[in-house]
């Protein structure tokens, strides 16, 4: 077993410490562990140049041969982390809190993902096999759950781009200065359990993995994500009356017989779930097809940019 701690919180930080109390965990049962504080890596901002996706179409209709990847992994330290990462049965994911969302350097290596997915590669033919990664996910802040709304969702809508299923999040809270979380010996306690339920993960079969975190945790009952919208039609027609934020599962909310909020999927609520490769894959022919569109009406396009292109407002 090979686990690997990724940390995007301060030296010493309180993501480091529960980080470390779960790699202690995955240690314990056997496993080789790592763990790497991003703040150590150099990562360029994604660019949005589309290269990555641009690439993976053009192999997919048959226009090129292979797939080269990022135009910027020879410029930062993306490859060598997200290479590491593909070789792991687990990882755990310790991030702070700001604004109610991950830090935004851990934001910034997430949002590279794009140039990995493993879903568009498998399609392509570019990776050969899924390594069915699990991951525990932690994150932590100063205040409760009301100043933290979207930290676990945030990091949770990261993983899938890598296929990682996660199996347990948890939401550290009242944490603000460095050290804090060592006054809260249940939190420690919580952040080896993380640990642990990684571990009992990699050793479950791929096909009977499941959530192993606070079953009451969020609404959705596939990734157990708190965030629910109304769901309106998607590219192809589909809609559901809601949907998770997150792994994009549809459904319906209706009350139990005790009052109780539940969001219920629908019988066809997971041809959508983000934690799937074949749904995943599903979306490279999403970008595809809006990518042919826009290459068929350049001519509309390049006269309405005229305006936009001489338009100039004064700087800062």
């Amino acid at each position: 077993m090979k686990v690997l701690g990724i940390c995007a919180g301060r030296k010493n930080g309180n993501s480091e410490i529960l980080v470390k109390e779960a790699l202690l965990a995955c240690q314990e049962a056997g496993a080789e562990v790592k763990m790497i504080n991003l703040f150590d890596y150099h990562i360029e901002h994604c660019t949005g140049c589309e290269g990555c996706t641009m690439q993976m179409g053009n192999v997919q209709m048959g226009k090129q041969d292979k797939y080269n990847g990022c135009v910027l992994k020879d410029k930062d330290d993306m490859d060598k982390i997200v290479n590491e990462m593909q070789t792991c049965n687990g990882i755990i994911v310790g991030v702070p809190t700001y604004d109610l969302t991950p830090s935004s350097l851990y934001l910034k290596f997430a949002q590279r993902f794009l140039a990995y997915e493993l879903s568009f590669r498998l399609e392509i033919g570019d990776v050969k096999e899924d390594p069915h990664t699990v991951a525990g996910v932690i994150s932590v802040g100063g205040s409760c759950h009301d100043w933290q709304t979207l930290a676990l969702e945030g990091v949770g809508a990261t993983m899938f781009t890598q296929s990682v299923q996660v199996v347990d999040a948890y939401l550290s809270t009242r944490n603000g200065r460095p050290g804090n979380v060592l006054l809260r010996d249940e939190q420690i306690a919580r952040a080896h359990q993380v640990g642990e339920h990684v571990i009992q993960a990699i050793k479950t079969p791929v096909e009977e993995r499941g959530w192993l975190g606070d079953p009451d945790q969020g609404l959705c009952p596939n990734c157990h994500s708190g965030l629910i919208f109304r769901g309106e039609p998607h590219w192809d027609g589909i809609q559901w009356p809601f949907e998770c934020a997150v792994c994009g599962a549809g459904g319906d909310l209706v009350r139990d017989e005790n009052g109780k909020v539940k969001f219920v999927l629908a019988e066809n609520g997971l041809i959508r779930d983000r934690n799937k490769n074949s749904a995943r894959a599903e979306h490279l022919n999403e970008i595809i097809k809006t990518r042919i569109e826009f290459f068929e009406n350049q001519a509309t396009v390049q006269e309405k940019y005229k305006k936009y292109k001489e338009l100039t407002f004064p700087a800062i």
